[in-house]
């Protein structure tokens, strides 16, 4: 069994916001198929195949299925013909913690279909996936869902609903047009920079001439937006209600009116929808101009609108058989009487709409109309893969390999090329090859007489066997049980393979044909096309794997297929132990390549399509260990196993020897434990409570106590080594708000230069290869926020400049004296080098790195002990004083440094410099810790935004649920035409273990909350405050009864990681305390 050719494939994956009726639709598509019954489609959400999937009622995993459907389609001569395609749909979840599902789903895909719910409209998660939709180049058709909602909920009349709906589609229009402008802003200020470039470069070759003028072509070219909208009359919008199984687009009542009112169907069609009425008089169509203050009702409600609700009122709000009937026959419906006749008016609904407006008709009609098939779609969205920098729509194809993959091309000789987004895990006992088969009749009748015939034959054997059993020797008796016991080893065995798990690659092949069997090169993410496969640091990342097994995809199940054309999805067995998450697949041809070939000679046809793909930093930490120690080894194989089959979990070992999984968020947390438990390590296993980053900073307060150090500016440390070997002078202060915030803004900029740096220092490709690999996940560990930077890389020192100028103060010539950046040399803290003489200047020491220049006249002595120091205040910004947390916005002034050198040599000559260099760093750590302390000290604490939908009723216990975890409302708005209010809050990560359950209890599931992570806030208390005001002990008592919140974090963390506590053992002392017997 083969795949369908590329012309007649359609690719799509379903998006949209949590609950907003995916699944539900994707129902409707395998009834149509006849997967499932028609009258199970809305109910059984067929996709959604794990248990939690189905009681949770969201979607976790993308499934794929691929469905086959016979479409009319006119020919040339205008007869019309049956056509088949094949649609590969991916289901995506829409819960903001797997929206990493999304992301690799829309790789594989051409089309997305998009959907809202016609009450919520567009909500958080709708942005985020329409703007992945946007990066991806897919050709996205909104679909508006729940329709039934407007009638049987909102109670709306057909105008207020044309309008309602018409407002909808504005908003979703305008989320698209900010997508766009904001590319056009990027294009317009490239071209400026570009034409500046040539203008500078033209004035330098004819340097007599006053002015240089640009060329006529490279004017600006304005790019038309006509296309991105979604638009009614453009067939791009499908009115749905999936739980009733009907849909359709203007085109279907456009066909219908066409011959009633004998109007041509296509005019009709571009009318059909907006403000166009029918004069009742002449029976023409006019604009809203001519209604000369007649109230007539549009078009769309007039002969779409009016009719729907009339049977939505016929059946369901006013039952009314007569009229019911009525219709069905004037539709010209074949429902039975007894149908009609039914008191479920949900299902007649359904059964009347479904054969009049059915859903996956007009669904597939429109994937087919506006979803473009492989061959077109790939050479918009493979130059945009091949060439992530590219602005340009489409690029001709520079070699064969970028021919083939453009045009989509399977024959036999094209290149192979195939994408894998993810891996999945599928127990090894449900691959097709392992499944029991179903016996036919005849079997089953000659099994049970083969069954009778052995029974009879035991009974003889055993009646013999007693008569001989006191003849039979001792040793044969032994080794009869010796056998024995080998069978059930060796069914003990073939059970343990039976609960294995296998991983799968979910792939999609873009040129070429790949067959079973054979053997192709696997280019991994971090491979360098530039570099060449010869490179040894390419060596690594490049790997040939045997296709051992190919499938189709139809939700659970998989059908095994001997070969996959270009522009199919499938699955592909045989990459385990290769690739880890994601990967190219590459081949010269369809042969594939040999298993011991030099993969140099096909250096043409290897390309990196994967990337490294970026997703939301996993933010919830959470410690694991098995409740029997002896079962580690399997805790570490089902870590690995989960960190391949889920592209947003991180699993790694700190360095007190914990094993951490990283999450998105709670939801995703507990599935990943439940996955580990019950599939991949199938031990129990104690997990941790969740594990939150904080922030460490300081501020200057209003009442802080005098500074540590007298007749010296507040935050002067001074410093020395045993017996004054090394002395020095640090100060600390706060950050200026305005660099605090360029500094965060540019984390990813400060972080590129790091790597670069480490690459530009290190010899040897190993070491820094190493170094690469290690350096990714650093700030997953520690659960930064990267933002996308503000400004280019090459600007990052100038705008730093100006920003502490700006500052003003001891902050205007800073710059050249920035010594390092920490914690991990990449934060938003400072080392500054005050001392006199030249500064330690990073920027010049990174200059000198791309320029491959030493300075000459160093002194080593002097140099080592700078290198210390640095590690000493790396040290103290990675641990900061308050519960070793990473600090933030704090600049040390490094005012002095004194070395004592006969005193250091001597210490050298004895050995005892490792004595040495340990204390100086001990003491930098210690003085930049307690510089800190000399301000007054703050925790910053990991916020999530959220977004809540609620209707007024629950209001008030939605606020009640959010003030008492310590949240803030930062915004609320009522959607207009409902009764919803949209509720935007910033909570605590610390505080939302169990928020979405907490909220769902308390409004009895009428409001679900949506938690997207969102950096750090200031928690604005002292943790050391204590009240000493005569007032403050009035107000608050001696014993200070209301808990300072930010020491109640602080003690928890240092609880957590085993430091000391200044905790009370006794409270209340002079309280009487009876002791329980």
């Amino acid at each position: 069994m083969a795949t369908a050719e590329a012309v007649d494939v359609r690719n799509v994956t379903t998006i949209g916001h949590v609950d907003h009726g995916k699944t539900t639709m994707m129902d409707a598509l395998l009834a149509a198929n006849n997967i499932i019954s028609t009258r199970m489609a809305g109910k059984i959400r067929y996709l959604d195949s794990r248990e939690d999937e189905q009681q949770r009622g969201i979607t976790m995993e993308s499934s794929a299925v691929s469905l086959r459907f016979r479409v009319l389609e006119k020919t040339p001569e205008g007869d019309t013909r049956p056509k088949t395609y094949l649609v590969n749909m991916i289901d995506t979840p829409g819960h903001v913690d797997f929206s990493s599902e999304v992301s690799t789903a829309s790789r594989l895909c051409d089309g997305a279909l998009v959907l809202v719910d016609v009450v919520e409209g567009v909500c958080t998660q709708t942005i985020t996936v329409l703007r992945q939709a946007w990066q991806d180049r897919l050709r996205p058709i909104l679909v508006i869902n729940k329709f039934d909602r407007l009638i049987t909920e909102l109670k709306l009349s057909p105008v207020e609903a044309y309008h309602h709906l018409s407002q909808l589609i504005e908003q979703v229009n305008a989320v698209m047009g900010s997508f766009f402008a904001s590319e056009r802003m990027e294009d317009d200020l490239r071209w400026r920079e570009e034409r500046e470039r040539r203008l500078a470069a033209k004035k330098e070759s004819h340097a007599d001439q006053v002015d240089a003028t640009v060329n006529e072509e490279d004017e600006y070219q304005e790019k038309d937006d006509e296309d991105i909208y979604f638009a009614p009359e453009r067939g791009n919008v499908v009115f749905a209600s999936a739980i009733d199984g009907w849909g359709f687009r203007i085109g279907k009542f456009a066909h219908l009116y066409a011959v009633k009112l004998g109007i041509k169907e296509a005019n009709l069609r571009t009318v059909l929808w907006g403000d166009f009425y029918l004069d009742p008089k002449t029976k023409r169509v006019i604009s809203h101009k001519h209604l000369r203050g007649r109230s007539l009702k549009p078009l769309f409600v007039q002969f779409v609108l009016d009719n729907i609700w009339a049977v939505y009122d016929a059946v369901a709000l006013n039952p009314n058989p007569d009229k019911v009937s009525k219709i069905i026959t004037t539709l010209g419906l074949k429902i039975l009487p007894r149908d009609q006749k039914s008191k479920d008016s949900r299902a007649l609904l359904s059964l009347i709409f479904s054969q009049w407006l059915p859903l996956s008709t007009c669904v597939i009609q429109t994937i087919v109309d506006i979803v473009p098939p492989p061959s077109e779609a790939q050479r918009t969205r493979i130059p945009k893969m091949l060439y992530p920098d590219l602005y340009e729509s489409m690029i001709e194809p520079k070699n064969k390999l970028e021919e083939d993959l453009y045009a989509c091309r399977s024959q036999p000789g094209a290149s192979v090329v195939a994408l894998v987004s993810k891996m999945f895990a599928v127990p090894t006992k449900e691959l097709p090859g392992n499944k029991k088969k179903v016996l036919t009749a005849e079997e089953m009748r000659s099994r049970a007489k083969a069954a009778r015939e052995a029974r009879a034959a035991a009974t003889a054997s055993a009646e013999a066997s007693a008569a001989e059993a006191a003849l039979v020797p001792l040793e044969e008796a032994m080794k009869n049980a010796q056998v024995e016991d080998e069978k059930e080893k060796g069914e003990a065995e073939d059970g343990e393979d039976d609960a294995r798990e296998t991983i799968l690659g979910f792939a999609r092949i873009y040129s070429g044909m790949i067959r079973v069997g054979t053997t192709i090169a696997c280019v991994l993410p971090k491979y360098n096309h530039v570099l060449g496969p010869a490179h040894p640091r390419n060596a690594q990342h490049l790997v040939t794997a045997q296709v051992e097994e190919l499938y189709t995809m139809m939700g659970r199940e998989l059908v095994p297929v001997d070969s996959v054309q270009a522009g199919n999805v499938f699955a592909v067995k045989g990459l385990e132990g290769k690739v880890w998450r994601n990967a190219t697949l590459c081949a010269p041809a369809a042969g594939g390549v040999s298993a011991d070939a030099d993969l140099s000679e096909f250096k043409d046809s290897l390309v990196n399509m994967a990337g490294v793909i970026r997703y939301a930093a996993p933010i919830v930490r959470v410690a694991l260990e098995p409740e029997h120690p002896a079962d580690m080894p399997k805790l570490v194989r089902g870590l690995k196993l989960l960190s391949q089959s889920d592209p947003c979990v991180e699993t790694f070992q700190q360095q007190t020897g914990e094993h951490v999984i990283l999450t998105a968020g709670e939801l995703h947390g507990e599935r990943c434990l439940k996955d580990l438990r019950e599939r991949f390590a199938k031990i129990e296993i104690h997990a941790s409570k969740p594990i939150v980053p904080f922030r460490e900073t300081a501020v200057k307060g209003i009442d802080m106590a005098p500074p540590k150090t007298p007749n010296a500016k507040r935050g002067t440390m001074h410093g020395a080594t045993p017996q004054n070997l090394a002395k020095f002078t640090i100060h600390a202060t706060p950050l200026p708000t305005a660099i605090l915030e360029y500094l965060l803004d540019n984390l990813a900029i400060l972080r590129r230069m790091q790597q670069e740096r480490r690459a530009g220092e290190e010899e040897g490709s190993n070491n820094r290869e190493e170094d690469d690999t290690g350096g990714d996940e650093d700030y997953d560990v520690q659960g930064e926020y990267i933002k996308k930077p503000t400004i280019k890389a090459e600007e990052f020192w100038p705008t730093l400049h100006d920003t502490c100028k700006k500052a003003g103060g001891e902050w205007a010539d800073v710059v050249d004296k920035v010594w390092a950046f920490g914690p991990q040399k990449m934060g938003t803290c400072l080392l500054i080098d005050a001392r006199s003489g030249r500064p330690n200047s990073l920027k010049r020491r990174l200059a000198q790195t791309q320029s491959h220049e030493q300075d000459k006249d160093q002194d080593s002595l002097a140099l080592a002990f700078d290198n210390y120091l640095e590690a000493g205040f790396q040290l103290a910004t990675f641990q900061g004083p308050l519960c070793a947390e990473p600090v933030e916005g704090l600049a040390y002034f490094v005012e002095s440094v004194s070395l004592d050198r006969e005193g250091i040599e001597q210490e050298q000559a004895s050995n005892r410099t490792a004595h040495l260099t340990g204390s100086f760093i001990s003491a930098v750590r210690d003085a930049c810790r307690n510089g800190l302390l000399d301000w007054s000290p703050r925790l910053m604490l990991a916020m999530y935004t959220c977004d809540i939908q609620a209707s007024t009723d629950v209001l008030g216990k939605v606020y009640g649920v959010v003030a008492k975890r310590r949240g803030r409302i930062v915004a609320e708005e009522m959607k207009e035409g409902t009764e919803f209010f949209t509720v935007r809050a910033k909570l605590p990560v610390v505080e939302s273990f169990g928020f979405a359950d907490d909220i769902r209890k308390r409004t009895s599931g009428a409001a679900s909350p949506q938690l997207i992570f969102s950096g750090y806030e200031m928690l604005d208390q002292d943790p050391f405050w204590v009240p000493t005001t005569e007032e403050e002990l009035e107000d608050l008592g001696e014993k200070a009864d209301r808990v300072n919140v930010a020491k109640a974090y602080v003690d928890s963390v240092r609880e957590r990681k085993g430091l000391f506590i200044d905790k009370k053992i006794v409270e209340f002392a002079e309280k009487q305390r009876t002791l329980k017997r």
